[in-house]
C-alpha cells in the first residue's frame, strides 16, 4: 500500500478512512497472497487499527472495515501471533453470537462478521483453540433455536452453518461440545423439519432453500461421523437418529427446477447415511398406505414418487440405486472411484442388511434373473457389469465394499455369489472370509430360507456350459490331452510341476492350499497338493 493510501486508512478521520477502505477492498478483493503487506509490517498495522476502528460505538463504516478484516485472515503469516481474545470476541458480538444476548448490528454488520470469523478459524490455530472457550458454538445454536420466531435473514442462516460446519470440523472437541452439551443434533434436526415445512406446500425448494439445507446436512455429517455400527446407540442417541432418518426420507420427496442442486442435495444424504445407525435405516421405507403428498410434477421426466414393492413404497431405495448407477458413470477416472462410489456402496450395504424388504428389492434391480451370460460377469453396462468389474479393482476399500454388497444380495450364499460374479472375481472375498471351501457365511443364518433365485428359460439352456471360474458361457473346447498315450500326459504333468516349483523357488508364486478355515494356507513343495485330489474329487461327486 503507497504511504498515502496507508496514512489516510490510520488517519481516523473516519471520511478519509471510509475512501480508504473502498480503495483497499476493491485493490484486493481477489488477491490471496499478502506478500507485500507482511513483508513491510503493514499487515499487523492496519488489522490492529482495524479492529481500534470497530470498537468506536461511533465507527460509522463497519461493513467496508469488516470487509477489509476479511480480505487480511486471508494471510496466516501473522495471523496466529497478532489475533487476540478482545478481537475475536468483538466480532463473535457484531456477528451476533456474542456473550451479550441479543444484536442491535445491522444484518448486512452480521453476515460480514461471520465471514471475517470463518476465514480466521480457517486460517488460525490460535482462533481455533479459543473457540472452545468462546461463545461462538452457544451463540450459534442459541440463534438457530430461535429459526422458528425471528426473522432471520438468508444470509444470516446460512453463514450460521457455514461458520458451524468449519467449527465442528476441524475439532473434535467442539464437535462433542455442540453435539452432547448443546443437543445440536435435535436442533439441527428441526431446523431441517422448519425449512421443509416453509416448502411443504408445493413440495419444492428454491435455490437458497437447498443452499441451507445442505450446509445444515453437512453440520449434522461432523457431528454423526462418531457413530459406528459396532457400538449400540443409547435410547436417547437411538431416538435422535431414528427422527434424522424420517427427516432425510422425506428430503427425498422434494423438487427443484435445478437439477444440480437436487444432485448435491443426494449426494450430502447419502454421505450423512453413513454414519447412521443400520438399526434407524428401516426409516427409509415407508408403507404404501401411509399418507404422502406426491411432489410437484416439475418438468416431467422425474421418476414417480411411489414405487411399490410387496406392500411398502421403496421410492428412496430406487433413488439410492439410481444415484449409485449415474456415479458409475461419472467415475470414470480409477483416481475418482473411491470417492464417488465409497458413500453410495456403504448407505446401499447398511439398507439391505436392515431388513429383508430392503434387500430384495435392491436385489432385484442389481441382480435380476440371468438371461444373457454369454459375456463376463464384468463385462457390460448394468449394475451387476459395474459391481463385478469392481471386484479387482486396484483399491482395496472399494473392492471389498462392492464384494460386501453383492454377496448380501447373494444372502451371504457362497454357490449364489459365484453364480453371479464368477469364482475368479469373487476369490478375494472368500479368501477374506474363510469361504474357500465352499461353505456359506456366518451371516447367512440371519436370511430367511426362501429361495430367491427363478432361472430364467435362456440360462437353464446354456447352464451346463457355464464356466463357473469367470461366471458366464464357454464354447466346448478340444481336449488337449485327447490322443496321448498315458506316459505322455504323465510325463506333461511332471513337466509342469518343475515349472511350478521352478516358480516357487524363485519367490514369483506361492501355491497355496485350502485349510480348515477355509483361508488359502501356503505349502512347502509343490507336490504337497497332490493331498488335496483325493478330496477335491470326493467333493466334486457328492456335488453332481
Amino acid at each position: 500500500m503507497d504511504v498515502e493510501s496507508l496514512n489516510c486508512l490510520l488517519s481516523g478521520d473516519y471520511g478519509r478512512v471510509k475512501e480508504a477502505l473502498v480503495k483497499f477492498n476493491k485493490q484486493n478483493s481477489q488477491v490471496f497472497n499478502f506478500t507485500h503487506f507482511t513483508s513491510t509490517g503493514q499487515w499487523v498495522v492496519i488489522w490492529n487499527k482495524l479492529f481500534e476502528y470497530l470498537a468506536d460505538p461511533a465507527m460509522p463504516h463497519r461493513v467496508d472495515c469488516l470487509m477489509a478484516i476479511k480480505v487480511l485472515a486471508r494471510d496466516k503469516t501473522y495471523l496466529n501471533e497478532t489475533v487476540s481474545v478482545e478481537q475475536l470476541d468483538g466480532l463473535l458480538q457484531l456477528a451476533g453470537i456474542g456473550t451479550v444476548d441479543g444484536c442491535d448490528a445491522a444484518e448486512e454488520v452480521q453476515v460480514e462478521a461471520l465471514k471475517c470469523l470463518s476465514n480466521m478459524i480457517f486460517q488460525s490455530t490460535k482462533c481455533q483453540e479459543m473457540c472452545l472457550n468462546n461463545s461462538s458454538t452457544e451463540g450459534i445454536i442459541r440463534r438457530v433455536k430461535m429459526y422458528k420466531e425471528a426473522p432471520y435473514g438468508y444470509d444470516i442462516k446460512y453463514f450460521d452453518m457455514k461458520l458451524l460446519f468449519l467449527l465442528t470440523a476441524i475439532n473434535c472437541d467442539i464437535r462433542a461440545k455442540v453435539r452432547d452439551q448443546l443437543h445440536g443434533l435435535v436442533y439441527l434436526v428441526e431446523t431441517l423439519d422448519l425449512f421443509m415445512s416453509q416448502a411443504a406446500i408445493f413440495k419444492e425448494f428454491s435455490d437458497k432453500d437447498l443452499d441451507l439445507i445442505n450446509e445444515v446436512l453437512k453440520v449434522l455429517f461432523n457431528l454423526t461421523v462418531r457413530s459406528s455400527d459396532n457400538l449400540v446407540p443409547e435410547e436417547e442417541e437411538a431416538t435422535q437418529f431414528h427422527r434424522l432418518v424420517t427427516v432425510l426420507h422425506d428430503l427425498f420427496f422434494y423438487r427443484t427446477l435445478n437439477r444440480d442442486k437436487i444432485v448435491l442435495l443426494h449426494s450430502n444424504i447419502v454421505n450423512l447415511l453413513t454414519s447412521v445407525p443400520v438399526s434407524c435405516y428401516i426409516e427409509l421405507v415407508c408403507s404404501l398406505t401411509a399418507k404422502h403428498d406426491p411432489p410437484a410434477a416439475g418438468d416431467g421426466i422425474d421418476p414417480p414418487a411411489i414405487v411399490p414393492f410387496e406392500g411398502n413404497n421403496v421410492y428412496v431405495l430406487h433413488v439410492l440405486v439410481e444415484f449409485l448407477r449415474k456415479n458409475f458413470q461419472k467415475a470414470e477416472k480409477k483416481t475418482d472411484q473411491y470417492e464417488m462410489l465409497s458413500p453410495i456402496l456403504t448407505v446401499l450395504i447398511k439398507a439391505v442388511r436392515a431388513d429383508g424388504v430392503h434387500r430384495r428389492y435392491v436385489r432385484s434391480l442389481i441382480l435380476p434373473p440371468l438371461r444373457d451370460v454369454r459375456d463376463r460377469p464384468e463385462v457390460g453396462k448394468e449394475l451387476r457389469n459395474y459391481l463385478c468389474s469392481l471386484l479387482t479393482s486396484p483399491c482395496t476399500q472399494i473392492a471389498d465394499l462392492s464384494a460386501e454388497l453383492l454377496f448380501v444380495l447373494c444372502k451371504e450364499n457362497v454357490g449364489r455369489m459365484i453364480k453371479y460374479t464368477g469364482y475368479g472375481n469373487a476369490a478375494g472375498l472368500f479368501a477374506n472370509r474363510g469361504l474357500l471351501g465352499g461353505r456359506t457365511g456366518n451371516g447367512g443364518e440371519q436370511y430367511s430360507s426362501d429361495s430367491e433365485d427363478s432361472d430364467t428359460e435362456e440360462y437353464k439352456q446354456i447352464q451346463h456350459a457355464i464356466n463357473p471360474v469367470i461366471g458366464c458361457y464357454e464354447p466346448p473346447k478340444p481336449n488337449p490331452l485327447e490322443g496321448m498315450s498315458e506316459e505322455q500326459k504323465e510325463y506333461e504333468a511332471m513337466e509342469l510341476v518343475k515349472l511350478m516349483d521352478k516358480l516357487q523357488r524363485q519367490g514369483l508364486i506361492q501355491p497355496c492350499k485350502i485349510g480348515e478355515d477355509g483361508r488359502p494356507q501356503a505349502v512347502d513343495h509343490i507336490m504337497e497338493l497332490q493331498d488335496e485330489i483325493p478330496e477335491q474329487q470326493r467333493d466334486h461327486k457328492r456335488k453332481t
